[in-house]
């Protein structure tokens, strides 16, 4: 298999060339490429990279003009590369190039995505500094909160990665800011993960494009795929298709009381009809892309849940309001919740069955002699 190695830069100076030379160490004899998809806005980088383009022949260079990006330059090099294994890392060689060849030996192993971790057992990020670790958790912890697929990955918000070619062929991939792997991850067509250790290493050169600016270019980015991932947004819709079934619960009930009919009766009629409206939201626009079993079996699962969602409701309920004396309002709030809850995960795994997540395989601690072999 052809490796591609994808390295975005801005401004790196002379450190194009020294990860060039060291992935040529590190990679030969295998067929290998390297791109450097270029944003630098400084004169004596850009002709750094044109020299070493001309004298190398595996290094490819392409400089872009009027547009700047780590998540956009990756997404360019995975057009530009002609690897069957396209492998991503930074130009300041706080991604250890020799942990490449562990990567390609799992990508050739069947791994559709191999993911270096620091948090793993062998790995580590003594690279980073106090702040930048906080900096870092906070990211990891908000996009493993909000996106089901990066869920079971360690270190999610990584630019060291490798990915088959089919993972991201054709794949709609529209990064905001430096974290192409969670676009990746959410977007791209893969059925397996491997996470290997490696240790984060200091900085030999250069300074960081961390910034404020970043930041927010990164809770836009999370939320930009929350929007767009059906398996993501589901809980947020699900909630609002719940308090649309209030109101109609409730306009329904006020329309049939006028009409004269007994109390009991337009309660349970208007808890039918909202029962009904939700099931047609919630088909067409929560799990839309979910609908496997036929229309009338999954209108009696959902029935089925909810009916179970009621009776979890008044069990809480009952619970906190007699045996814990919790005020009333206070207990319905509760089994609501909780009925909300065992609705919301019961309709997901068994009324819609959402598609199966990626395997994550769990991570090994190469040796240095396997790395090397």
């Amino acid at each position: 298999m052809k490796v591609s190695v994808i390295v975005p830069t801005f401004n790196e100076g002379r450190n194009p060339l020294l990860v060039a030379d060291t992935l040529l160490r590190v990679l030969d004899p295998m067929e290998f490429e390297v791109v450097f998809v270029d944003d630098s806005n400084d004169p004596s980088s850009i002709n750094e990279l044109e020299k070493l383009s001309e004298t190398r022949p595996w290094v490819r260079f392409e400089h872009r003009v009027g547009e700047r990006g780590l998540g956009t330059a990756v997404v360019r090099g995975f057009e530009l590369a002609q690897g069957d294994l396209i492998a991503v890392m930074d130009a300041d060689m706080q991604h250890p190039p020799e942990v490449l060849r562990a990567m390609v030996r799992e990508g050739i192993a069947g791994a559709d995505i191999v993911i270096p971790s620091r948090f793993v057992p062998g790995g580590g990020d003594g690279g980073l500094s106090p702040f930048r670790k906080l900096v870092s958790w906070v990211a990891r912890m908000i996009g493993r909160a909000a996106l089901q697929r990066v869920r079971t990955v360690s270190d999610p918000t990584s630019g060291f990665f490798l990915v088959r070619r089919t993972v991201v062929e054709g794949a709609p991939l529209r990064p905001i800011g430096w974290k192409i792997l969670m676009e990746v991850l959410v977007r791209g067509r893969y059925e397996s993960i491997r996470e290997i250790p490696y240790q984060f290493q200091p900085r030999i050169a250069g300074s960081s494009n961390m910034s404020i600016k970043e930041q927010w270019n990164y809770l836009r980015h999370i939320a930009r795929l929350v929007a767009t991932s059906p398996q993501d947004r589901r809980k947020y819709v699900f909630a609002a298709v719940g308090v649309s079934g209030v109101f109609v619960n409730m306009l329904v009930y006020y329309t049939l009381v006028r009409l004269g009919l007994d109390l009991w009766a337009a309660a349970m009629l208007s808890g039918a009809v909202a029962m009904f409206t939700n099931f047609l939201l919630n088909d067409n626009i929560t799990w839309s892309d979910a609908r496997h079993a036929p229309a009338f079996s999954r209108l009696l699962r959902y029935v089925a849940t909810a009916m179970a969602g009621i009776g979890i409701n008044i069990a809480v309920l009952s619970l906190i309001a007699h045996r814990l004396g919790v005020h009333y309002l206070i207990a319905n709030l509760a089994g609501i919740a909780a009925a909300m809850v065992w609705n919301f995960y019961m309709n997901n795994l068994w009324t819609w069955r959402s598609r199966r997540k990626a395997m994550v395989i769990p991570a090994v601690s190469p040796s240095a002699e396997s790395i090397e072999s």
